[in-house]
């Protein structure tokens, strides 16, 4: 990326992200034109080209961003020192919901990267997920008790179950005109207390 792009005054530097996030996050990667981007952005296409030499140097970009403000939310809301894996995906979650009110289009783009088609893109941004997420949830699944859920539980298959459920639902809420967070917060407590009735051993479970 050109070095120039980070010399734009920070007001400008957002309006250029804000619509890459908007534009990528309406289309596919292929079918995103960098010239409907720069419109977005009130700048001309060359000087676009000029802060990013390519659509994929931009793309990723805005996905290596997404993914450093989702970590800062992350930690915010102390995700990972959680030792409860109920209590981890609650924060988790209630993260990504915070993030889904302040950058709507950035969360919509986040997901839409994540299960791009592209092959050079694709293989960028899941390189890029493990670099910034896999390590960490490896980390987290090890201070898993494994006496606190039923005998035999392969608990990377269930943290997958529960983490595909998770963004399956935050991609549907997504395609709603208007979030509505407390429904969302709602929806997702009986989510987690039905994985606790299924997957934990303990009696006490409220």
């Amino acid at each position: 990326m050109n070095e120039k792009f980070y010399q734009l005054p920070y007001e400008k530097q957002q309006k250029i992200i804000d619509a890459g996030y908007r534009i990528f996050s309406q289309n596919s990667y292929e079918k995103s034109p960098m010239k409907e981007i720069a419109d977005a952005a009130g700048i001309s296409k060359s000087l676009l080209f000029h802060y990013f030499h390519n659509k994929q140097e931009l793309y990723l970009f805005l996905w290596e961003e997404a993914a450093r403000i989702t970590t800062d939310y992350l930690t915010i809301y102390q995700c990972y020192e959680a030792s409860d894996l109920f209590v981890m995906m609650e924060r988790g979650m209630k993260a990504k919901w915070k993030i889904m009110e302040e950058y709507p289009h950035m969360a919509t783009f986040a997901i839409k990267a994540f299960y791009e088609k592209n092959e050079e893109i694709s293989t960028a941004v899941q390189n890029s997920y493990r670099k910034h997420f896999d390590q960490k949830a490896k980390e987290a699944l090890k201070k898993l008790d494994p006496a606190d859920f039923i005998e035999g539980l392969d608990l990377q298959m269930m943290k997958r179950e529960m983490h595909l459920a998770s963004e399956g639902y935050l991609w549907e809420m997504l395609q709603l005109k208007k979030l509505n967070t407390a429904q969302m917060e709602k929806d997702f407590h009986k989510l987690l207390q039905f994985w606790k009735h299924v997957y934990s051993r303990k009696e006490d479970v409220q």
